[in-house]
């Protein structure tokens, strides 16, 4: 049977990972328009080495989300263990 403090702390996690899976989907959507506005740079014939610094800086910060992420649903119980009522939903 899940103590409180248990239930507190997995519900914690949980919003978490949601937090960390919108964080993600916000920094890939941003990657998009960098993308785009590098392309448009190398079109004009302008320089955009900072812009692709930048575009790496926001895939590496993409990627420790990602690991992040992995290592909290890493931590999550498997559905029905850890519960007195053998995994049944009600």
């Amino acid at each position: 049977m899940f103590s409180i403090a248990r239930l507190i702390s997995w519900g914690w996690e949980m919003a978490n990972i949601d937090v960390i899976r919108a964080k993600i989907e916000h920094g890939r959507r941003q990657v998009d328009r960098q993308r785009g506005e590098i392309k448009r740079l190398q079109r004009g014939g302008i320089p955009c080495s900072s812009a692709e610094d930048l575009l790496e800086r926001m895939l590496n910060e993409i990627d420790d989300l990602c690991a992040e992420r992995d290592r909290l649903k890493g931590q999550q119980p498997a559905p029905g263990q850890g519960s007195a009522s053998g995994g049944r939903r009600w």
